[in-house]
């Protein structure tokens, strides 16, 4: 099995639970109260900078030109539609762009910060979870997307053929980079990983906390 395979088949239990949770059943749904949708969008919109900070940090320390140049695209990605629904979303939700941040949102913003100064390994494994989890609770095969627009989208941007490939690639490179680190850095590279995946539950379960 794969490196990044393993990271997911250890955190099995908290990464179904957070696939599963219930604010995701209601996003496909499209009946998340609208408050709580207004704070999980507030909350989640406080990444925006250090997620584009840390992608940067990987197109830097990345030790191959093409990896380096797929990073640098995602970045436009991440800087234009995703940052525009925010935009659009939130004021349609008379949300802020500077609330009150919430535990999970502090620790996450924390764990970027640290992978982003650590080095290649550690950001691809706070980004492979990132991606591939919000990748996971966006495809339910057979499940028509919600008629409400803000919730729609929000599923359409973690889905479809480029997203799959976008996430394909970076575990492909956690999994090559991998083979050349030592017991100890894999060790860190794993504890990262699990902390993002704790971080993602518990991040869900906060939308609720209004």
């Amino acid at each position: 099995m794969s490196f990044s395979g393993q990271l997911r088949e250890s955190s099995t239990t908290v990464w179904d639970a957070a696939v599963g949770h219930r604010f995701v059943d209601e996003l496909w749904t499209g009946k998340v109260d609208r408050a709580v949708l207004r704070h999980y969008l507030e909350q989640d919109l406080q990444f925006v900078d250090a997620f584009v900070a840390l992608l940067g940090a990987a197109v830097a320390n990345a030790d191959r030109p093409v990896p380096r140049v797929r990073l640098a695209r995602q970045l436009g990605l991440v800087a234009g539609p995703e940052n525009d629904y925010f935009e659009r979303s939130l004021g349609e939700l008379d949300g802020s762009s500077t609330p009150v941040r919430a535990a999970p949102t502090v620790g996450f913003l924390e764990l970027m910060d640290s992978a982003r100064t650590d080095g290649y390994p550690e950001a691809l494994a706070v980004l492979v979870v990132a991606e591939w989890l919000y990748l996971d609770w966006a495809s339910r095969p057979g499940t028509a997307l919600p008629d409400d627009a803000i919730c729609r989208e929000w599923i359409e941007l973690h889905r479809g053929v480029e997203f799959e490939e976008w996430v394909a690639f970076l575990r492909a490179e956690l999994d090559r980079v991998a083979d050349g680190l030592d017991a100890a850095r894999r060790d860190r590279v794993a504890a990262l990983f699990v902390r993002a995946v704790d971080l993602e539950l518990a991040f869900f379960d906060a939308a609720y906390e209004v």
